[in-house]
């Protein structure tokens, strides 16, 4: 094996392939688990840029990384101010809070729902796709609160994420817009990162486009629910779970969510303390008994004061 300093590893010419099986290859001890989880992390680099899960690595490209964060543990952090909505010896369900990560996605990282759980939770540390999951088989945006699912075994996690790939999960948000919203609708519309490396997401309603950024499907139904002032609050469901499809979905209507710093316009973005999205309701098949499984969510006070807050519309 040939390298280029100690964190740098040259690709040689029969180890081509996806990244993260090539970390597994390379690094002593180095799980596929623990490879996707450092990807993640931003502690890959492949010829000076950032490395990405489904990546691929040719001879002679050179992976730099950051090898602390394949040799420690998520700090533990029993103390966070969490509820448990429900949990039982195959799942757990949480509150997040709005502005709370759900993953870490570095061993140092604190202050994470992962954090809480492996404190709460010691054998959490030992589940899920990656080292940082701490058993959590879905995501929401940081600042997104609701219902949060994590797995309790590796079993339950796999069963999990089979119900979620197979589109049997029903999730119901709660949104306020922007705008007055009188009829239910569907968006149909394929989402991509704008770029390469861009966190941002955008709608690809050009087939060309949506293939060269490599678009994933995404179906996001609303209905309104009642007005506030010139806002909407909606019920919304999703049947996939692309990065901020909900977000991203509703500002390409021209109706952006209240409080979205990263799609919304300044009018919006500033008439509230947070998003205004919230997970109310997540229903799925249990893991173990096979029974559908309904958690509810309340909607946080500071979302009901923000609703209450908001100004009324210009006459």
């Amino acid at each position: 094996m040939r390298s280029r300093g100690p964190d740098s590893l040259i690709v040689q010419p029969d180890e081509g392939g996806r990244l993260d099986q090539f970390l597994v290859r390379r690094v002593p001890g180095c799980s596929r688990r623990t490879a996707r989880a450092a990807i993640a992390a931003g502690a890959v680099r492949v010829n000076g840029l950032l490395g990405r899960k489904g990546d691929t690595v040719r001879a002679p490209d050179v992976v730099a990384l950051d090898r602390s964060i394949f040799e420690r543990e998520l700090i533990p952090q029993p103390q966070l101010d969490l509820t448990v909505l429900y949990a039982d010896e195959a799942l757990v369900a949480v509150d997040k809070p709005a502005g709370m990560p759900a993953v870490a996605l570095r061993a140092d990282d604190r202050g994470t729902v992962a954090n809480y759980l492996v404190g709460r939770y010691p054998e959490l540390r030992e589940v899920g796709g990656t080292r940082f999951e701490a058993g959590l088989v879905h995501r929401l945006d940081t600042p997104t609160s609701g219902a949060l699912l994590a797995a309790r075994s590796a079993a339950a996690w796999q069963a999990l994420r089979a119900e979620f790939r197979a589109r049997r999960v029903h999730k119901l948000y709660l949104a306020v817009v922007a705008g007055e919203l009188t009829t239910s609708g569907t968006i149909d519309a394929p989402i991509a990162h704008r770029s390469r490396h861009s966190r941002r997401m955008c709608v690809c309603t050009d087939p060309a486009r949506a293939a060269a950024l490599c678009a994933r499907p995404a179906r996001t139904s609303y209905r309104p629910l009642r007005r506030i002032g010139g806002t909407t609050l909606l019920a919304v469901r999703i049947s996939t779970g692309v990065r901020h499809q909900i977000r991203v979905h509703l500002a390409s209507i021209g109706h952006p969510i209240i409080g979205d710093a990263t799609y919304g316009e300044a009018s919006t973005t500033h008439a509230a303390p947070r998003l205004l999205l919230h997970a109310s309701r997540i229903c799925i098949a249990h893991p173990v008994g096979g029974w559908r499984l309904r958690i509810r969510c309340p909607l946080p006070e500071e979302f009901q004061a923000a609703c209450r807050d908001l100004p009324a519309p210009h006459r």
